[in-house]
C-alpha cells in the first residue's frame, strides 16, 4: 500500500507535515500545566466543579498553569450558550484561569471546533505512516457486528476479524471514495489486548491495563475528531503535564497512552478522580444531576451559600486532613495548605449538605458585619428586589443587626446563606413586622410591658437591663429565677423567662431569637415602644 497516497486521497488539501505545529507550539518554562476540559453541554454541576477545582489548586501549588479548552467536538451534544454558561459559573466561583477562548493565550485556539485543520494534519500523519485506515461501515452493520459479538460472548469493538476494512485496498478504497460513500478514519491499533502494561495513576498508584487492541474511530464522518483523538493531540501541542479528570475516563486509558505512543509524544501524568457520592438510606451512590439538587450549582446561587464556602468544603472532600488545618488557620487562603494527590480517596468522598451548611455557619461567624452586608446586597438584588431596596435604604441599620452576638468571643453561628437573613431578621424591619395569630399573654401582660418601656433605657448595659426586669418580676410576682419557680411553681404567676418571652414576642411576634437585649439596643427605644404599644392594642 502506497501510504503517502492514499492519505493525499482521502485528505487531499491538508498537510501531514505536523512539524509546523510542533514550532508553533513550543515547549513551556513551567513544570506543571493542567487544564479543565468540558463540553458545552450545559452548566457546571458539582462533580465537573470539583475537577476543575483540584487542578487549578494544583497549577496554584506547583506555580503553573491552569487553562480552559473547551471540546465541542460533538456537535449534537453542544448546547446553546453552552460556553458562556461554563465561563461564567467558573468566574462566580473565583477560579484563576491563566488561559481560555475569553482569555486567550499563546496555545490557542482553546475550543476544538476551531482547531479542525490541526486534528485533520495529525490524522493525515498517522494515514502516511500506515497507522490509519478509512472505514466505511455503517451504522448498521456495526450494530450487526456489535450484536453478534454480544451473541457469541466475545469483546465488542472495530477488532481482530471485525475489523472488516482494515486490510482493503487502495483500490477498493479509491471505489468508495469515489462513489461518495461516507467513510471515517479509524487508528489501526497496535495493541495486543492479552498483554498488559504498568501504569501509575497520581491517585490510585500502579494499574495493569491491557493494551489496546481496539481500532477507534481517530476522524468522524462530518470531518471532526472524537474526543479521543483531539484531547491527545491538544495535550501534546498545549503541553498538558497533568491530565487531572473523572476516574469514568480511566477504562479509556489503553487507548489515550496507546495514542501518545503512536505519535512519540511523552505521555502525561494522570490523575483519576474518583465521583463524589452520597449516602442513600443505605446505599452509597454518585452524586446524581438528575436526582439531588445539590448536585446542580445554581441550587448554592439561589440559596446564597457564599462560593468560599464551596470551595471550603470540596477542599476538604479533596484531602480528608485539609479541614484540621483550616480550623487551625481560619484565617489563611486555602491555596496555602499542601494538597496531596496521594491523600485523595481511592473510592471517592462523601458528599454531606448537613456538613457543609455546619461549615457555612461558621464561615460567616468569622466575616465582618460590614462583608455580610455587601453579600446580602448581591443576593437580594437577584432574588428579592423588594428587600434589596430595603437594606439599601437601611444599611446602617442592617450592619448594626448584623452585629448582633457578632462581636463577641463566640459569635452566633444562625446565618447559613444570604437567604437565612431575611428569615431570621426580617422583625427587625417595620416593613415586615408580621404578627403572630395566636399568641399566650401571661397574666398582667400589658402592665409588665408598659413598666418595662417605662423604665427601659438603650444606655443601660446588660446587667442593669436584667436587673430592671427582674424588679418587674419581683412586682408583679414573677420568679426572678427559675430555681425559685421550680422550688415552689405554685407561689407564682411564672418566671423571668416568661417575662422575657412576653418582651421578645411583643417587639419581634417571634418566639426565638438571638440575646433579646442586643435586639433592644438596635431597634432604638422608639421603634420598641412604638411596637409595644401596637402590640397591646392588639392583644386587648
Amino acid at each position: 500500500m502506497d501510504y503517502k497516497k492514499l492519505a493525499d486521497l482521502l485528505l487531499p488539501n491538508v498537510s501531514s507535515d505536523i512539524s509546523i505545529y510542533e514550532k508553533k507550539y513550543p515547549e513551556r518554562n513551567v513544570s506543571f500545566v493542567s487544564r479543565f476540559a468540558p463540553s458545552p453541554t450545559g452548566f457546571i454541576h458539582m462533580g465537573s466543579l470539583y475537577t476543575a477545582y483540584i487542578s487549578s489548586l494544583f497549577a496554584k501549588k506547583n506555580n503553573g498553569v491552569f487553562y480552559l479548552r473547551i471540546e465541542d467536538t460533538d456537535q449534537k451534544r453542544k448546547v446553546e450558550n453552552g460556553i458562556e454558561n461554563i465561563i461564567n459559573d467558573l468566574e462566580k466561583f473565583n477560579i484563576n484561569i491563566d488561559e481560555s477562548p475569553i482569555i486567550g493565550g499563546l496555545y490557542g485556539p482553546y475550543i476544538q471546533s476551531e482547531r479542525k485543520e490541526i486534528y485533520l494534519s495529525y490524522a493525515k500523519y498517522l494515514v502516511e505512516n500506515g497507522m490509519a485506515y478509512p472505514c466505511f461501515c455503517t451504522k448498521e452493520e456495526l450494530d450487526e457486528v456489535r450484536k453478534e459479538q454480544e451473541s457469541l460472548k466475545e469483546r465488542t469493538g472495530y477488532i481482530c476479524k471485525w475489523a472488516k476494512c482494515r486490510n482493503l485496498t487502495f483500490e477498493e478504497i479509491k471505489k468508495n471514495i469515489d462513489n461518495e460513500v461516507s467513510y471515517v478514519i479509524r487508528l489501526k491499533a497496535p495493541g495486543n489486548f492479552d498483554k498488559k502494561f504498568e501504569f501509575k495513576d497520581l491517585i490510585k498508584g500502579k494499574l495493569m491495563l491491557p493494551e489496546n487492541d481496539n481500532d477507534i474511530v481517530l476522524i468522524k464522518s462530518d470531518g471532526l475528531p472524537t474526543y479521543h483523538f483531539a484531547h491527545i493531540v491538544d495535550d501534546h501541542l498545549m503541553h498538558t503535564t497533568h491530565i487531572i479528570r473523572g476516574d469514568e475516563w480511566l477504562s479509556s486509558l489503553p487507548v489515550h497512552y496507546q495514542l501518545f505512543r503512536v505519535f512519540g509524544f511523552k505521555v502525561p501524568k494522570y490523575a483519576h478522580v474518583a465521583p463524589i457520592n452520597k449516602k442513600d438510606n443505605n446505599t452509597i451512590r454518585k452524586l446524581s444531576k438528575r436526582y439531588d439538587p445539590e448536585c446542580n450549582i445554581a441550587y448554592y446561587f439561589e440559596k446564597g451559600i457564599p462560593v468560599e464556602v464551596i470551595k471550603l468544603y470540596l477542599a476538604t472532600l479533596i484531602n480528608s486532613n485539609f479541614e484540621n488545618w483550616y480550623t487551625n488557620n481560619i484565617d489563611k487562603d486555602i491555596s496555602e495548605f499542601n494538597f496531596e494527590f496521594n491523600k485523595m480517596s481511592v473510592s471517592g468522598p462523601i458528599f454531606d449538605l448537613e456538613k457543609l451548611i455546619s461549615l457555612s455557619k461558621t464561615y460567616f461567624s468569622t466575616l465582618k458585619a460590614e462583608k455580610i452586608y455587601d453579600g446580602l446586597l448581591e443576593y437580594y438584588k437577584i432574588y428579592n428586589k423588594e428587600f434589596y431596596d430595603l437594606i439599601s435604604k437601611y444599611k446602617e441599620y442592617t450592619i448594626n443587626i448584623l452585629n448582633i452576638e457578632r462581636l463577641k468571643k463566640r459569635p452566633r453561628k444562625d446565618l447559613s446563606c444570604y437567604s437565612d437573613f431575611m428569615n431570621l431578621f426580617s422583625y427587625m424591619y417595620d416593613e415586615y413586622y408580621d404578627k403572630i395569630e395566636k399568641v399566650n399573654l401571661i397574666k398582667d401582660y400589658d402592665k409588665i410591658l408598659n413598666d418595662f418601656i417605662d423604665t427601659y433605657s438603650g444606655d443601660d448595659d446588660e446587667e442593669l437591663w436584667t436587673s430592671k426586669i427582674k424588679e418587674i418580676c419581683f412586682k408583679y410576682n414573677y420568679a426572678s429565677n427559675m430555681k425559685e419557680y421550680n422550688d415552689n411553681p405554685a407561689l407564682y404567676n411564672g418566671h423571668i423567662t416568661d417575662v422575657c418571652t412576653l418582651i421578645r414576642l411583643a417587639i419581634t411576634y417571634r418566639y426565638e431569637s438571638p440575646n433579646i437585649y442586643e435586639i433592644l439596643k438596635v431597634m432604638g427605644k422608639e421603634r420598641v415602644s412604638k411596637r409595644i404599644d401596637s402590640f397591646i392594642k392588639e392583644a386587648q
